[in-house]
């Protein structure tokens, strides 16, 4: 049905990717990747979503960048047609399933993570990667080389009991304050800690 509305099963996984990660940027393999469908087919809907000013790009260490404009004048009814899960559960359309947020969640009892820094190309920002939770320390040494290896850079994080995150984000520590505050994507957030719009 969606697929039907939006006239390609390609620009739905597209508008699903962008609007999940409204302050991460993608390059186009990365892209391709994620949506698991054709270049060919990704760079054509791509181009239509500039067009349309749905996204905007921006060159960066040799790559080609794309994330979604939040200026858009119809990006929050987009935003929540996409990240609906009820709505798209009912969709014929098969979305990417899994991602980073999906790695993570295996970490353990992941309360929150938050994808910044790198990720979200904010060069203040402290950290790349913070979660907050009981995790398995060897597996996410793993995901970490395993994204690093992705990504193709180095990946600085931090981990917090939730006891820990809870009382420094009560004294305004000033680590904690400068992630929340930086720009970000909210990969988990099991507690509603994070209010993002």
């Amino acid at each position: 049905m969606i697929e039907q509305l939006f006239g390609s099963k390609t620009r739905v996984k597209l508008l699903q990717l962008f609007m999940s990660n409204p302050n991460r940027a993608f390059y186009v393999r990365e892209i391709t990747r994620k949506v698991d469908e054709q270049i060919n087919s990704v760079r054509r809907e791509l181009a239509n979503l500039l067009t349309i000013g749905i996204i905007s790009s921006q060159e960066s260490d040799n790559k080609l960048y794309y994330e979604v404009n939040q200026k858009y004048p119809h990006y929050k009814a987009l935003r929540s047609i996409f990240t609906n899960k009820k709505a798209m559960q009912k969709s014929e359309v098969k979305l990417p399933e899994g991602g980073v947020a999906g790695k993570l969640g295996e970490l353990g009892a992941v309360e929150l993570a938050i994808m910044t820094g790198r990720f979200t190309r904010d060069n203040g920002a402290e950290v790349d990667l913070l979660i907050v939770g009981d995790v398995n320390r060897t597996r996410l040494a793993k995901l970490v080389d395993e994204l690093q290896r992705e990504e193709g850079h180095e990946i600085d994080y931090a981990v917090f009991d939730p006891d820990e995150f809870d009382y420094r984000i009560s004294v305004k520590d000033r680590f904690v304050s400068g992630v929340l505050d930086s720009k970000k994507t909210v990969a988990i957030d099991a507690k509603d800690r994070i209010r993002q719009e």
